[in-house]
């Protein structure tokens, strides 16, 4: 899990017209438009979309843009030099404003319908109109697509505007939810973790909205109070932003004969997946039964492999519904998102989540978006017997190969050849008696101390730990000597093992009471600290200055402990 180093190679995008002419737009000249769409885009008001892949959709600028920061990693990556964060015309297009963008970029976007499901069950109420055919992106907007060094990109404006599938909202993005946004998008890939990136953030200078939110010191669990906040459009990017939730839709009007493209429309948004996001891993000439089973088993992997690296890093979706799970098989929205401090298997940021999508539930919660995915996959194999038998194998195969990925990442993060059950058992009960810091103590622990007193740093102490302290430090002791005859009858050299721990366990690790001054100053027009917070959050493993440490390598302060808005939050943004 390497911090990636910074390309050498000189910025090969100095302007917005350089990038334009990396435009090439594959979802709208592929797929099918909303036929009832406007070709303009002017198309803000809530309506029922019956058919189609995608709607064309123009954004809504906010006013007054003003730049906040810009990822330089990505921009590397990409070859952007990062001077063109701030340049007119790539503020005004980022910010929403594409209808001067050069050619061959074209002046309007596009927003996509999808099905929802929470925890395998299918939903219709969401919609305004019960019926499924209104729920989708409603305030993300797609406004370009390009291949940039041999590699295709969508970018996308949240908040960027009202859509037909706005459901009656503002279509507009917080610059609170904004921050956290961009920051945590960044901060996930250096830690490894497959995930959409952060482009850039700007917000307005003019432009407000209400919503609610939480007064200052409340304990409450929901928003007290209706807020003013400035508004800001973060652009996000990845390979394609299709979600299981819109395989969903184009299988359930399958399923329900809908109208007489329906087979042909999920069909379509399959291979294109395919083509987006597997085209390395499934072969073109295949049949498309071939293809589906193939694109099965790959997703599979790819969520398992995800879901395992959430729980590696301490990472928690918080709502993890079919439409915010990427088929691609990367972290795809951070609404309420948090990272867990003090360890809790049921840990769950939102007030509205449930223990269903809590901390280590989510490889079940994992395992009933994959079955969705499956059975929307289904009626594409109806005449195919055999494909349809192997797709029911690897569906029914996912706990094991979750459980599998679950116990190799254990044995990682605790420098063991193996998985261990009893040390493991031994060790999740006294974190939770101990009221552990979860990124604290596994760092820690990666040093490999010859005692507990290293490892006392991460502990909060809990009531079972206070009532008995001596008897609790006995116990801490025995896992201990267990844990070092385990990794001391291994091959490897001590400074070996304790570097390769340190890889899978981050030292730096998202902290909601930290990232709260970031917003709220940005809020008054400072950005020092959000640039602050990129910088330490982008390089999770390293060992950086001594001032880092002290300031954000450090136990949750006991005030901020169950505060609204810190310790937990509602999906409001």
């Amino acid at each position: 899990m390497k911090h990636q180093l910074p390309q050498e190679n000189p910025p090969t995008v100095e302007t917005l017209d350089d990038l334009a002419k990396l435009s090439n737009y594959s979802l709208m000249d592929t797929l099918n438009a909303d036929p009832d769409a406007k070709a303009n885009g002017v198309d803000h008001v809530p309506r029922q979309v019956f058919t189609g892949h995608y709607v064309p959709v123009k954004s809504t600028p906010i006013k007054d843009p003003e730049y906040v920061t810009h990822s330089k990693g990505f921009f590397r990556e990409l070859g952007f030099a990062d001077s063109i964060a701030q340049s007119d015309d790539f503020v005004r297009m980022f910010s929403g404003d594409i209808s001067e963008v050069p050619a061959p970029m074209r002046k309007v976007g596009w927003a996509c319908g999808y099905a929802l499901s929470i925890y395998g069950t299918e939903y219709y109420h969401q919609c305004p109109f019960q019926t499924g055919n209104g729920y989708g992106d409603g305030r993300a907007v797609s406004v370009l697509e390009a291949v940039i060094n041999g590699k295709r990109w969508e970018m996308q404006l949240k908040g960027g505007g009202r859509t037909p599938y706005c459901r009656g909202a503002d279509g507009r993005a917080v610059l609170r939810s904004s921050v956290r946004e961009f920051l945590a998008q960044e901060h996930m890939h250096a830690l490894g973790v497959p995930t959409s990136r952060s482009l850039s953030l700007y917000v307005s200078k003019t432009e407000k909205v209400q919503r609610p939110w939480y007064s200052e010191g409340s304990r409450s669990q929901d928003p007290d109070r209706m807020i003013s906040e400035a508004v800001a459009i973060s652009t996000r990017v990845a390979p394609s932003f299709i979600r299981v939730g819109q395989l969903e839709l184009f299988g359930r009007r399958v399923r329900k004969q809908e109208h007489p493209k329906a087979m042909e429309e999920l069909e379509k948004i399959v291979l294109h997946l395919i083509d987006r996001e597997y085209s390395e891993v499934v072969d073109n000439n295949l049949t498309i039964a071939e293809k589906v089973v193939l694109l099965a088993g790959e997703f599979r992997s790819r969520l398992t492999s995800l879901v395992t690296n959430w729980i590696r890093v301490g990472y928690c979706q918080g709502n993890f519904n079919g439409d915010n799970c990427a088929a691609g098989g990367f972290t795809l929205d951070y609404g309420p998102f948090g990272f867990c401090e003090m360890f809790d298997p049921q840990y769950q940021p939102w007030t509205g989540g449930g223990q269903h999508f809590s901390f280590l539930n989510q490889p079940a919660a994992a395992e009933r978006n994959f079955h969705m995915f499956c059975l929307a996959l289904g009626p594409l194999l109806a005449s195919h017997p055999g494909a349809l038998q192997q797709l029911d194998e690897i569906r029914s195969g996912f706990a094991d190969v979750m459980q599998r990925d679950m116990e190799a990442m254990w044995a990682a993060k605790l420098g063991l050849e193996s998985f261990h059950p009893v040390l493991f058992s031994g060790l999740a009960t006294l974190m939770m008696q101990t009221n552990v810091d979860y990124t604290i103590f596994f760092r820690e622990l990666s040093s490999l101390p010859d005692d507990i007193g290293p490892l006392q740093k991460s502990f909060y102490k809990g009531v079972t730990y206070e009532i008995d302290r001596e008897g609790m430090e006995q116990r801490w002791s025995e896992w201990l000597t267990q844990w070092k005859s385990l990794t001391g009858s291994q091959s490897q050299s001590r400074d070996k093992l304790s570097k390769q721990m340190k890889l899978v366990n981050p030292k730096y690790s998202w902290r909601e009471w930290l990232v709260v001054p970031a917003y709220q100053q940005a809020a008054e027009g400072s950005y020092a600290l959000v640039r602050e917070l990129q910088e330490v959050m982008t390089q999770p493993y390293a060992e950086q200055s001594k001032a880092v440490e002290e300031k954000f390598y450090r136990l949750k302060p006991s005030e901020f402990r169950e505060l609204g808005g810190l310790s937990h939050y509602s999906c409001s943004s």
